[in-house]
């Protein structure tokens, strides 16, 4: 079985996104859209997850509880999970380790959590952009014990990426798959990083706006199920 996808996507939890990415909003228009399986990775926090599940459920849309981790090195990696209580634990776990400042939504925009019918029920006083505690050498470990998958974001990009942060990509991380941005280059990446011909590639849209999210294109090959999905990412 062959699903369309889109695993990083960003609701108005993420004070970088617009506030008309709520979880109705975003997972209705990823299934208008033609996809099968997407998930919800906002920065530092799964506190929006359990509504986009929800709506996914109302749509006929499988939705994966995810994030996208801010390293201590400042480095985006996106991980994803096979249950909605491990990914608010590790999401817990997150929000405790990162530095205690508090959000000027003024500034850095506001970072809503809502339930699946866009109903406020509150906010995130700590600011999410900033880094946590967890390193990039140990992510990988860290988000297996949680039963999840994660891989480095947007390889491609010169800010918050593995290659633009530390120069580099290697074996010891434990990474079996990366993210290149739409636009990224992926044969010049193979070709500077020969790592990556040994890696899974994944194409999503870090869409922060409802006008940046993508249409249907890629697909992978696996039943739409959250199971199915994580164990296929985990190569088994």
């Amino acid at each position: 079985m062959s699903i369309f996808y889109d695993f990083h996507i960003h609701s108005c939890l993420s004070p970088c996104a617009e506030e008309e990415m709520t979880p109705f909003n975003l997972v209705n228009l990823a299934a208008i859209m033609g996809h099968v399986a997407i998930a919800l990775t906002d920065h530092n926090s799964c506190q929006n997850c359990a509504a986009a599940m929800r709506a996914g459920e109302q749509a006929g849309i499988t939705v994966i509880p995810g994030m996208e981790l801010c390293t201590c090195e400042e480095v985006h990696v996106v991980c994803l999970f096979e249950e909605l209580k491990a990914a608010e634990e590790f999401s817990s776990f997150v929000l405790s380790g990162i530095p205690p400042i508090k959000n000027r939504p003024e500034i850095f925009g506001t970072q809503l959590i809502m339930d699946h019918e866009d109903k406020i029920l509150g906010s995130q006083d700590l600011l999410l952009t900033t880094a946590s505690s967890i390193s990039i050498d140990d992510v990988e470990k860290i988000i297996d014990g949680y039963g999840g998958v994660c891989y480095p974001a947007h390889i491609d990009r010169s800010s918050y990426s593995v290659i633009s942060n530390l120069g580099m990509i290697t074996k010891e991380m434990g990474f079996e798959i990366a993210e290149v941005s739409p636009t990224g280059d992926v044969d010049a990446l193979k070709a500077k990083f020969p790592i990556l011909e040994s890696m899974k590639i994944l194409t999503s849209s870090d869409a922060h706006r409802l006008d940046s999210m993508r249409p249907a294109e890629l697909c992978l090959h696996t039943d739409n199920t959250i199971k199915s999905i994580i164990n296929h990412l985990k190569n088994r």
